[in-house]
């Protein structure tokens, strides 16, 4: 099959796990690249039709960005890779996991049959285009099904090719696969898959291959397409337990910030509470699971190339997914807009539980309307540019003086915002839960008129008393109890949690 670029065939070497939004599917963050080999016969073109062995199930696609060698590249440092990438194009690494078996770690059979590399339609000139500014798109009959950017890659194309440069020569008309995103997955006969990369102005088109079935069967003289629980889990997606279960969140709800700030105090963790926010709507609660967008300091001749377009800022707001906070590390400049009405009302159409910033907040008045829990340091009306420049997202970042890390839980009510280890949230939920039944009691008998000497905390003349209320509560179907019930008091009762999502 000639290679569908022009050139001689060459190598086609393909990255394992290279988008952070994959390795969050698969559940696993490698620490270095990995990678394997498919034969230049795989090599195909827009409308190439990618042919289902029979007695497969399994066919998976894979969008990718390819890259393209135009120079030979022997041990060449990062800091001069790219200048030996000519072009950049779209690519589908696809693969039938029902033939994974058959070759565990090389991936011959699986993905390296006859036309199972499609290319284009369009070639990008590598030197035209900002390799950490690509969009990856991929539609399954007309419906997009995986969208993200290159600024998310764990390894970017510089270090993919220096590391490969150490020890294997790279050629002209080699290609390079750099990874697909999250949202691949098992297609059919009758399937149209496309996939298209743009950048800089400029776009590969989409490149375009149905799905069909082998005219007839594989012979029996190899290994036969055998279907195994886990490639099956590999195909669809390895199932990861979100962290913010639906149980775990609505607990989180129910509890306060002061409450949950308590027990990580307990825990010896006095650094998880974000120095400095406040709400723009106290009445509303937040909880999620944190997305990252990370600010540097001003330069001004950096600014065209990360503050203007499709920046990183806008790029978070874009990728931020239902449920969850999008946190900001503005390096608490006060004096700074980080984000205002329109992008916060992005984010809210795309499901965002909550916008956290340790920067200014602009057209305060309108978030506000918006029902969206926001919380920022200040409120300024300075536009983009002013201290910084958006950098990078889903890193980790200091936002008020607290480390978040992608993935965080980060809970937010009138009195702030806390940043919850992931591992810890069944026990403090548990002892959050405890603590605030036990002041439900303590409210009471206060208001009551009793002191709180032996009370505040519950003392040993207490305990049976307490038991009693609680199990009488218990029995009268109350075993849930509000945050901090305060009857005969002129503190009007908390709302309850509003929607936030459209």
């Amino acid at each position: 099959m000639p290679h569908p670029l022009g050139v001689s065939p060459g190598k086609v070497v393909a990255v394992h796990l290279n988008y952070r939004s994959r390795a969050a599917e698969r559940g696993r963050v490698p620490d270095q690249p990995s990678y394997f080999l498919k034969p230049a016969t795989s090599l195909a073109g827009t409308g190439d039709e990618l042919v289902r062995p029979r007695g497969c199930e399994l066919m998976s696609f894979e969008g990718e960005i390819a890259l393209v060698v135009g120079e030979r590249a022997h041990r060449v440092p990062p800091d001069r890779a790219w200048r030996h990438i000519r072009w950049v194009t779209a690519a589908n690494d696809a693969g039938v996991y029902d033939l994974r078996y058959a070759d565990r770690g090389s991936n011959l059979r699986s993905k390296g049959s006859d036309g199972f590399t499609p290319l284009g339609p369009r070639l990008l000139d590598a030197r035209s285009v900002d390799p950490a500014a690509l969009r990856l798109r991929t539609w399954v009959n007309g419906e997009v099904v995986q969208d993200d950017t290159s600024d998310t890659l764990l390894f970017d194309f510089a270090r993919l090719v220096a590391d490969l440069s150490r020890t294997v020569t790279l050629e002209p008309g080699d290609v390079i696969l750099t990874g697909t995103p999250s949202g691949a997955g098992v297609v059919g006969p009758g399937d149209l898959v496309e996939v298209e990369v743009s950048g800089s102005g400029q776009s590969t088109g989409r490149l375009a291959n149905p799905v069909v079935e082998a005219g007839g069967p594989l012979a029996e003289y190899g290994a036969m397409p055998r279907t195994l629980p886990e490639d099956r889990a590999a195909a669809y997606g390895t199932p990861v337990e979100p962290v913010l279960t639906p149980e775990r969140r609505e607990a989180l709800t129910s509890l306060s910030v002061a409450t949950l700030a308590s027990q990580l105090r307990k825990r010896g963790l006095s650094g998880c509470y974000v120095d400095g926010v406040r709400p723009v709507r106290p009445d509303l609660r937040m909880v999620g699971t944190a997305r990252t967008l990370r600010y540097l300091p001003l330069r001004d001749d950096l600014f065209a190339r990360h503050g203007g377009g499709m920046n990183a800022q806008k790029r978070a707001v874009e990728s931020v997914l239902p449920g969850e906070v999008l946190v900001m590390d503005a390096r608490r400049e006060a004096d700074a807009g980080t984000l205002g009405d329109i992008l916060a009302l992005r984010a809210l159409r795309r499901g965002a539980a909550g916008v956290v910033t340790d920067g200014g907040l602009r057209d305060s008045a309108a978030v506000a309307g918006l029902g969206l829990p926001v919380y920022s340091t200040s409120v300024h009306s300075a536009v983009l540019g002013r201290k910084h420049v958006p950098w990078d997202t889903d890193v980790p970042i200091a936002c008020g003086n607290a480390l978040v890390q992608p993935g965080d839980v980060i809970v937010g009510d009138a009195d702030g915002v806390l940043v919850l280890p992931p591992r810890l949230l069944d026990e403090l939920i548990v002892d959050s839960v405890e603590q605030e039944r036990q002041e439900a009691f303590i409210a009471e008998r206060v208001a009551e008129g009793a002191s709180v000497a032996g009370l505040y905390p519950i003392g040993p003349d207490w305990r049976e008393a307490y038991h009693a209320w609680g199990n009488a509560r218990s029995a009268a179907g109350s075993a849930r109890l509000p945050a901090s019930p305060t009857p005969q008091s002129d503190v009007p009762p908390t709302p309850a949690p509003q929607e936030s999502r459209p």
